[in-house]
Formats: structure tokens, C-alpha cells, sequence
């Protein structure tokens, strides 16, 4: 799920026909082109005189055979030329025989008098008339230009074709200051609520914005004064974006989307001018909702920088401020924005009058899970022997985004497996990708280190297995997933929201047990127990130092760490002394220590479980939490058997296969612990 103060923007575009892309809000209509009929008289008129051209130069002429001076001479003294005319301009002839036949030639300028006097008595009618002309021709001066015509229309087009090139840039620059919001009209989006699969409680909290954009008077009669500024909160793929989608969608509003970044540019104030500009399209359209999308890109606390109050992205949120001080509630007018980090905005941005309310779109429960699964589902070959209901409570913690790309990862699996639908197997394959990462199937290991692995993620096993706490194990495997050489998954029986100190000291014991097996086991430990280690260390910490689960500490916090960015703890490091800081310290080794010590008891306990689960996993590579559990009744019978002793664990009244169901009480993501890469 999930601006410059200068020219007046242009009115928002007309509603877009269905099928067609919204044209952008805000964005004017740029240099104004001249219209088509000019256009075409251009290209036709450029097209006439290139016609007149080449008509001219390369029309054919008459089929004359060319023939020399003096061959004309001869022809004419034999009485065979019986017409003909002289070019007084370049000398050129043109005659005629008797037959028909024409002929060119080329004489001397003048024509000497004899040539003269000899053409006249030899070119003459049956009457004795000369039939000789001597023409002088005036020169046509259009025709004269007509060759420095067309290179002269070439510059003037070329010049004419970089003026509009010149003027498009300048009104690129010109414009830059304009919103770059898209303009979705009645028609667009057309999300609604019944588009956002769960999240009930989010959506009737949101429905009065609907109700006041629909309905004004009713809230105006009685003085009511709805939110201008609605901040969806939430971690990242959560729906918040689509849930801004569907409350336009519900409200037959225009809605203006914009991100954070599209009011940054390398240009100073292009961002204030286009928060103006976005401000004041929204007034022209009367009823709107401005969506910004990750709005901490922009809304971030001021003077929190190295490089002062004055930066391109300061001067955008004051000129934001001012807008949203600007415009009534009635209006009509919402703000909405989305973040997954409220607390590095800027507190005037969250003040009453601006965003006045904050939604928080957390992470879906059970009952949402299955919702969302349901309409990614849509569309897709999926067996019967999938149940959504059992996939819901096998993704604890996963959003919207998680849940879409799992069932797309189990389609692609079902391909890559030749099969034309997906199963269970499939979307198994798919978690186990998500979790855990690809498996490398393909990695060579020793004998040796696949023994070690295996008793590795044995011992987180058994403890994950016999805790009374512990999450539920799901699977143990010994092939290497993404950067981990074996893994051992917990699954959640329920959503979590908060943690009991009893459940976080069986998850620091199940921690430890792939290092301590490996003592137990081979009498050495190795770096296969790296990241359990820096997991276990993180988590203790947090016990002392935030969480008050400290004897010594008392109740007593020191976890706000603020980042260094935010300028907050530049100065500063911590607020406690040395002191504190050694008794924090040592807390921290004490519960270390004492997890460790519980976590050998157990393994030291549950020894020959120990063994049957890694020769499991060294025979089959994978095994489920069933399975493990009954190699623990196994080897508990076996001890019975034995030494005489009952099946008791020791761990308490509640033992191995008799877990108590337990309330519920907040989120828990898949626990995933596995044996680090060695090195």
C-alpha cells in the first residue's frame, strides 16, 4: 500500500478526456509559437521560389545540333540555312535547313561585315527577303536575381529558425520559477477508499477532510474550522501517497502532487517562486488539495546546517510558511504531506494553522495484512492450498511495499520452477528471499565448516526452541543466504508493540547459542558468531541505557541520540559522566555474561538435542521448527530412558511442548540469526 513573486501564473488547464496524461499545473504556456497558417505560408513560398528555380535552371531546351562558326558559314554559302537569328548580346546563332533540321553555333562579336553581307544574300524567302535576324534581347531582371535568391532565403531561415531557438530559451528561463506540481483534475485520481486495502482507523480519521471538501456549510455554520494541513506519518511503503490519492479521489477535487526536491534548483529563489506559484494555481482552482511528498527535503529545522540560515533550502520553507499563513480554511484549500521522519521537521511547520494534524500510517496488522495480500493477489494463478490468512500471520512487520514485492518474488519463482501458478512453496521460497536474502547454493564449503555451521545454528535452534519466551521457531538451514553462511528464522505468533524484559533476555540467550555450542562442541570458538555478537551488545545497551533494566542504572534514560546534521550534537557527545558511563559499561557485561551463562546451562542440558538437530542439518540442510522440536522430545526420551529421570527441562513450569499461548503485545519482525561470514 500505501516558487519568484513576478508574472501571474496562467489558469489551470481544462480537465483532461479520459485516457489522456494531465497536463502539469502551474507550468505557463511558454514561448508563444506562431500559429500553423504563417508556418505554412513560410514553407510555401520557400517551396515556389525553389520550384521556379529549378525550372528555370533545369528546363529542357530545343534539340538543336551544335555546329562551328565556320561550318555555319559553309552551310550558308551552299544556300542550305534558310532562317535564322543572331544574339547581338553574346553572338550566339540559331538556324534552320531547309529539312527542318535546327543548328547552334557560336560567332564573333560584331559579326565582321562580310559574314554580314554574305548571311543576307544567302538566308533569303522565295521573294529574295532576308530571313536573317539580328536581335538584341533585354535582360530580364528578375531572372537576373533569381540564382542569389535561394541562398539569400537560406540565410534568412536559418536566422529566422535561431530567433525562435533564442526566444524558446529564454522562455525556459523565464519560466523556471514555475511549479512543476501535476495537475490531477475530477477525473484523475480516480482512487477512492475502497482502493486502500485495511487501514481502516486511518481512513475515518482522514473522512472529515472528505466531509469538509464536499460539504463546507455544515462545518462553517456552526464555526467549525477544519485542519488546513493534514502530515501522514509513517514508516516507507505504507500507502501514504495513496491515501492522499483516494481523499482526492473521494472528494471530486483537482489534486496538485508535488515532491520535495521539485522545488529545489541550482538557481537562488527558484524554489520560493515555485511554492508561490503552486500556492496560487491551488486558489484558482477554488477546492484543491496540495499533496508534498516527502516534505522533510524541504520542511527540515532551520539553522540546523554548517553553512547558515541563509540557504536556497531555508528560504523555500519560509516562503512555504507564509503561503499556508495566507489562505482561510474556507478556502477550500487542504494541505497534505507525507514524511517517514516528523521529528527532524521544522516545528513552525507543525504549529496549529499549519499542519495541525499528524496520521500516523503504520506498518498493517494482521487483519490489514490480509487485505493487502488480497488485492496484490488480484491478477494472479495462485493454488488452493495458499491461505492468505496463514501468509498474513507469516509477515509481522512487512508494509504494503513488502507485501506487493513478496507475491511478485513468488510469481517470478513459480516461473523459474515452470509452473503456472503459484504455491505455497513459491511464496516460501519468496519470504525466505526476503528475510534472509538469495541463497548461494553454489558456495563450496569444507567438512569442517560445514560442521561448525551446523552446530552453530543448532544451538540458536535448541534455545529458540526451549525458551518459554523465545518467538516460535520457523526454520534452520545451513546454506548460505545473502551474507550469512546458515540461518535460523523465528516467527512471531503475534503482532508485537512492546517487548517484556524476560522476552529480551531468551532473545539475547538464543543469540548466543551458535558460540556457545561451538565451545561446548569443539572446545574453540571461531568469527562465525560476529554479527550475533554486535546484535546481542546493541541490544543490552538499549536495556541500560533507554529502557531503565538496570538494577544499578534505575530508571534513568540516556538514549536520544540526535544526528549530527541537525547541528544538535555538535557540541556535545553525551549528558552523563565518566562515572555513569562505567557503570553503563558494566551493566551492559553483566547481562551479557549472565545471558551467556543461562544460554550454556540450556545447550548443557539439552546436549544430545544438540546433536540430533546438526546431524539433521548436516543430512538434510534444511529443517523446520517441528522438526526440531520433536528431535528435542527425542533425545529428551532417550535421556529418560537412560538415567530413570523424568522428561523435565528445567526450565521452569512451562516446558518445551506445553508453550502457554501468551497475549499479544506489539509488532515483531521475523527474528533472523545466523552465522556470519568467517574471516
Amino acid at each position: 500500500m500505501a516558487d519568484s513573486r513576478g508574472s501571474a501564473p496562467p489558469p489551470p488547464p481544462p480537465p483532461a478526456p479520459e485516457g489522456e496524461k494531465p497536463k502539469p499545473a502551474g507550468k505557463g504556456p511558454g514561448p508563444q509559437r506562431p500559429p500553423a497558417r504563417s508556418r505554412l505560408i513560410v514553407w510555401v513560398m520557400l517551396g515556389a521560389l525553389l520550384a521556379v528555380f529549378f525550372a528555370t535552371t533545369m528546363m529542357p531546351g530545343e534539340n538543336r545540333e551544335e555546329i562551328s562558326y565556320p561550318d555555319f558559314l559553309a552551310r550558308v554559302r551552299g544556300g542550305e540555312i534558310v532562317e535564322g537569328e543572331y544574339n547581338n548580346n553574346n553572338g550566339g546563332i540559331k538556324a534552320a535547313d531547309a529539312d527542318g533540321v535546327l543548328y547552334s553555333s557560336n560567332g564573333p562579336l560584331p559579326l565582321p561585315d562580310a559574314d554580314i553581307a554574305l548571311i543576307n544574300r544567302s538566308v533569303t524567302d522565295s521573294e529574295g527577303s532576308p530571313t536573317f535576324r539580328y536581335d538584341t534581347p533585354q535582360t530580364n531582371f528578375l531572372l537576373s536575381l533569381l540564382p542569389l535568391l535561394l541562398p539569400i532565403s537560406l540565410l534568412i531561415l536559418f536566422f529566422w529558425w535561431m530567433q525562435r531557438r533564442a526566444t524558446g530559451q529564454m522562455g525556459s528561463i523565464m519560466s523556471i520559477g514555475r511549479s512543476r506540481a501535476k495537475t490531477y483534475t475530477t477525473e484523475r485520481p480516480s482512487t477512492t477508499f475502497d482502493d486502500v486495502a485495511g487501514y481502516e482507523g486511518v481512513k475515518s480519521e482522514i473522512t472529515e477532510i472528505v466531509d469538509f471538501l464536499k460539504q463546507p456549510d455544515r462545518f462553517s455554520e456552526i464555526g467549525a474550522r477544519v485542519p488546513k494541513g493534514v502530515l501522514l506519518v509513517g514508516p516507507p511503503g505504507t500507502g501514504k501517497t495513496l491515501i492522499a490519492k483516494a481523499v482526492a479521489g473521494e472528494a471530486g477535487v483537482p489534486f496538485l502532487s508535488v515532491t520535495g526536491s521539485d522545488f529545489m534548483e541550482m538557481f537562488v529563489g527558484v524554489g520560493a517562486s515555485r511554492v508561490r506559484d503552486l500556492f496560487e494555481s491551488a486558489r484558482k482552482m477554488g477546492k484543491a488539495i496540495i499533496f508534498i511528498d516527502e516534505v522533510d527535503s524541504i520542511g527540515r529545522k532551520r539553522g540546523a546546517g554548517l553553512g547558515g540560515g541563509h540557504d536556497e533550502r531555508e528560504q523555500t520553507l519560509n516562503q512555504m510558511l507564509s503561503e499556508m499563513d495566507g489562505f482561510e480554511g474556507s478556502e477550500g484549500i487542504v494541505m497534505m504531506a507525507a514524511t517517514n521522519r516528523p521529528d527532524i521537521l521544522d516545528p513552525a511547520l507543525l504549529r496549529p494553522g499549519r499542519f495541525d494534524r499528524q496520521v500516523v500510517v503504520p506498518l498493517p496488522e494482521l487483519s490489514d495484512r490480509q487485505s493487502i495480500l488480497e488485492v496484490h493477489i488480484k491478477g494472479k494463478r495462485v493454488t488452493d492450498e495458499v491461505d492468505l490468512n496463514v501468509l498474513a500471520r507469516g509477515t509481522p512487520g512487512m508494509s504494503g511495499a513488502d507485501l506487493a514485492n513478496l507475491v511478485n518474488e513468488a510469481a517470478l519463482s513459480a516461473v523459474r520452477d515452470g509452473q503456472d501458478a503459484i504455491g505455497p512453496a513459491h511464496i516460501e521460497q519468496a519470504r525466505d528471499r526476503m528475510l534472509m536474502g538469495q541463497r548461494r547454493e553454489s558456495m563450496a564449503l569444507s567438512d569442517e565448516e560445514k560442521e561448525a555451521i551446523a552446530y552453530h545454528e543448532a544451538g540458536h535452534a535448541v534455545c529458540a526452541a526451549v525458551l518459554p519466551t523465545a518467538d516460535p521457531l520457523h526454520k534452520v538451514t545451513i546454506i548460505p543466504s545473502g551474507m550469512a553462511l546458515g540461518v535460523t528464522m523465528q516467527l512471531p505468533e503475534e503482532d508485537r508493540h512492546i517487548y517484556r524484559e524476560d522476552y529480551i533476555l531468551d532473545r539475547l540467550v538464543v543469540m548466543f547459542g551458535g558460540r556457545i555450542a561451538e565451545e561446548l562442541v569443539f572446545k574453540v570458538v571461531s568469527t562465525g558468531a560476529a554479527n550475533d555478537l554486535m546484535q546481542a551488545t546493541a541490544l543490552a545497551r538499549s536495556m541500560v541505557r533507554e529502557w531503565g533494566m538496570s538494577t544499578e542504572i534505575g530508571p534513568m534514560a540516556w538514549g536520544s541520540q540526535n544526528q549530527v546534521f541537525l547541528g544538535e550534537d555538535l557540541m556535545q557527545t553525551r549528558d552523563y559522566s565518566n562515572d555513569t558511563a562505567r557503570v553503563i559499561d558494566e551493566e551492559v557485561e553483566r547481562i551479557l555474561r549472565d545471558q551467556q551463562g543461562r544460554c550454556r546451562e540450556v545447550l548443557t542440558k539439552y546436549r544430545h538435542g544438540l546433536d540430533l538437530v546438526a546431524r539433521a542439518l548436516l543430512e538434510h540442510e534444511t529443517i523446520s521448527g517441528g522438526e526440531v522440536q520433536r528431535l528435542i522430545k527425542v533425545s529428551r526420551s532417550v535421556r529418560a530412558g537412560s538415567d530413570g529421570e523424568g522428561a523435565g527441562d528445567g526450565m521452569g513450569t512451562v516446558g518445551v511442548f506445553d508453550r502457554t499461548d501468551r497475549p499479544g503485545v506489539g509488532r515483531a519482525a521475523p527474528t533472523v540469526t545466523g552465522r556470519g561470514r568467517t574471516g
